[in-house]
């Protein structure tokens, strides 16, 4: 396949006007294509409706302990529901907190306590001169809308195959106390699929921040949404590498069940130290008397252990992966060779993340929008909006058809090819 880069003036025009036909065509045929968000799709969601009726007005509701869920109490959530999401996350349960459906309600809730009381006696971050926040880019937008809401400076880190650049980390931590904490998906990464090497994690774990308060907001989002049964990445677990490094506190791991079970109905939790449960618990103890239990037992009922959650899993990978497969097997048949962008075929996670040439995301995700194909947001995977170089897009596989992604991604590949050319003739 022949480089746009290598062709002549003559052969990018010829290109540019056959390209213009086709998506002429596109923009004709009324389409109405979804790849905005990572959303599970109805035939995922389908697979945990057995949940529905593993409680019922004759099922006994009590935990292992006694516990009635129908009742008050329990603040921190139901043991059963730790050992699931303990054994989920490979972090022991007493180090767990439960919450409700969301892990951006737990991060947010994290950021508000920090800025009206401080952390474990710390000066409230709303009482500093200036608070930041380290994000690796590109990243997750509503981690970056969080910090934005309020009034964080938000510093970029890049992205390198291994995570974050931890030479930048380590000299920005070190030297500047207004530096509070980092963003992290640390496994199958949003928008990317990395994950963090081992040696990253160390790097993490090892830190010697000028704040006293600086934590790491570790979302292990992605961490048993493998792709394939074999072929899986493997992330080393922060909080024991963190004990042993001296930096017991220095961790929030938050996960969730959303794109396990039912996003707006499953269940969420925070795990950390001793130190930072007790402080937690404070607010926790004055905010709520405890979470949905009746939900968190509907869980466990349902995968009973960590074996049935893996099983489970597996069958969304077999929804997902000829998804994600089609979308880059078409990036190799159509651009690879063309230089016109690059990609990264993940073993898990959500989305695909799309290099375009310098100053043509943008371009691409409003052509695609007017044949009918809504993205994400050119600069969504950076703070404020605003990528430096215009040329990250995220694609959403998870929610379409197999039928209308396939179409979406012809789109795509052909305003990706349409703008590449078009930039190219203005530097010829």
């Amino acid at each position: 396949m022949q480089s746009y880069q290598e062709m002549s003036k003559e052969e990018l025009l010829q290109e540019k006007a056959s390209l213009e036909a086709t998506y002429k065509k596109y923009a004709k045929s009324g389409l109405k294509l979804d790849m905005s968000r990572g959303k599970p799709s109805a035939e995922q969601l389908d697979l945990s409706m057995g949940m529905m009726d593993v409680l019922n007005r004759n099922t006994d509701l009590s935990c292992e302990d006694g516990t009635d869920c129908r009742n008050y109490g329990v603040l921190d959530g139901i043991q059963e529901a730790k050992v699931l999401l303990g054994d989920m996350i490979e972090c022991h349960p007493d180090n767990i907190i439960i919450y409700g459906n969301s892990s951006l309600n737990i991060m947010y809730d994290c950021i508000a306590r920090s800025m009206t009381h401080g952390v474990m006696g710390n000066t409230p971050w709303c009482k500093l001169d200036k608070v930041k926040f380290l994000c690796p880019v590109p990243g997750y937008d509503r981690h970056f809308a969080i910090t934005e809401y309020f009034g964080i400076e938000m510093i970029n880190v890049p992205m390198l195959p291994t995570g974050p650049d931890m030479d930048m980390v380590e000299e920005l931590v070190s030297k500047d106390e207004a530096i509070k904490g980092i963003w992290c998906v640390p496994k199958y990464s949003n928008p990317q699929g990395i994950t963090y090497s081992d040696e990253t994690v160390r790097r993490f774990a090892r830190l010697k921040p000028a704040a006293k308060d600086f934590r790491i907001y570790w979302d292990n989002a992605y961490g048993v949404h493998h792709l394939y049964d074999l072929d899986q990445d493997s992330l080393i677990e922060i909080l024991a590498e963190c004990k042993r490094a001296g930096n017991p506190d220095m961790v929030y791991k938050f996960c969730s069940t959303s794109k396990i079970s039912f996003p707006g109905s499953g269940v969420a939790a925070i795990a950390t130290s001793a130190n930072n449960l007790e402080d937690i618990k404070k607010q926790l103890s004055v905010a709520t008397i405890g979470h949905d239990k009746v939900n968190q037992l509907r869980h466990v009922r349902f995968f009973k252990d960590i074996h049935g959650m893996e099983e489970h899993m597996k069958k969304h990978a077999a929804i997902l992966r000829p998804k994600f497969e089609m979308i880059i097997n078409t990036f190799e048949e159509e651009l690879a060779g063309r230089e016109v962008g690059s990609w990264i075929a993940p073993k898990g996670g959500y989305f695909i993340s799309f290099e375009a040439l310098e100053g043509c995301a943008k371009d691409i995700v409003a052509k695609a929008k007017k044949a009918g194909v809504t993205m994400t947001p050119a600069g969504a995977p950076y703070p404020y909006g605003k990528d430096p170089k215009d040329s990250t897009i995220r694609i959403a596989p998870s929610y379409p058809t197999t039928e209308d992604l396939k179409m979406a991604t012809d789109i795509f590949v052909t305003c990706v090819k349409l703008v590449s050319v078009e930039k190219i003739l203005e530097n010829k």
